[in-house]
């Protein structure tokens, strides 16, 4: 009996013990677990902090949709409404737009067809009878002017004639009057005639002047060259002779009878002697007619 008693205490030792040990190890591995417990604890009320203010985020994103969906709705039946207006005044334009050119068709009747065409017939004939009249008068006027050419070729080759012969009859006349000088004594040299000499020196200008204006390939242009040459010779031989003043420099001083003219193509105060109206001739180195000429002047 005292053994299983003592044997019962021990077991119960052994049992309490054991119990005491296990406590311990329960309470190191339960510690853990709390603070994980905790750390979910803390972890899901941050979640749920986060949770909330997406919510609320949500809600306002929700709340804006909801403002721009009205807006569009509205927008939407706005333009629906202006475009059945619109739609409506198409129409309306349409309908009065065929109705005007109804009564345009409905006015043209066959007369005023007819009317149309006639006027722009006519409008046709007188653009093809201008063209025609046109034509004509440029043909014409080509043959005038080629009519005009001959006309002054002709006139100009008459007058290279006519000058011929009269340097010719001047020429013989000069001679004749030299071989009368000759015969006058020296005493009564003052007494000489120089009507025919101071006719011989304007022919000779005019015929010069001429000569610078034709064509150099006018018939009888050089033979009537050299008669000039001729009697500028025999009227040197007599005693005569004129100066050559043509496009030389103006002089005030000079004895002459100057007409200015202006010339804008001159430089300004330049005097240039450019036309001889009449020649000074001198006889024996005396002047016996002044000049007359006309001096352009530069502006």
């Amino acid at each position: 009996m005292k053994k299983i008693l003592i044997i019962t205490i021990i077991i119960f030792n052994c049992l309490g013990a054991s119990a005491q040990t296990s406590n311990e190890d329960l309470n190191k591995e339960i510690q853990p677990l709390k603070g994980k417990i905790q750390s979910l604890q803390s972890e899901n009320s941050r979640l749920k902090t986060e949770i909330n203010s997406i919510n609320s985020k949500v809600a306002i994103v929700n709340k804006r949709l909801d403002t721009i969906e009205q807006t569009v709705q509205s927008n939407a039946s706005a333009i629906e409404k202006t475009n059945s207006e619109l739609n409506g005044k198409i129409t309306n334009s349409e309908t009065t737009t065929n109705e005007k050119f109804t009564q345009v068709d409905n006015s043209l009747g066959k007369n005023s067809l007819w009317s149309i065409i006639g006027i722009l017939g006519a409008i046709i004939v007188s653009v093809l009878v201008y063209w025609l009249v046109s034509k004509r008068q440029t043909t014409d006027k080509t043959d005038v002017e080629e009519q005009i050419s001959k006309t002054k070729k002709t006139l100009e080759e008459e007058g290279v004639k006519l000058d011929t012969k009269l340097t010719e009859v001047l020429e013989t006349q000069l001679k004749l009057v030299q071989e009368e000088r000759a015969k006058i004594p020296a005493n009564k040299s003052d007494e000489v005639d120089h009507s025919l000499a101071l006719k011989v020196a304007d022919e000779i200008v005019r015929i010069n002047k001429n000569l610078s204006n034709m064509d150099a390939n006018t018939k009888g242009l050089k033979q009537l060259s050299a008669s000039v040459k001729r009697i500028e010779d025999t009227f040197a031989a007599n005693g005569y002779d004129m100066p050559e003043i043509l496009n030389k420099p103006f002089d005030p001083r000079m004895k002459m009878i100057a007409n200015m003219v202006e010339d804008e193509n001159l430089e300004k105060g330049i005097e240039i002697i450019t036309k001889i109206i009449k020649p000074q001739v001198n006889y024996k180195g005396v002047m016996i007619q002044s000049a007359q000429v006309e001096v352009s002047v530069g502006q």
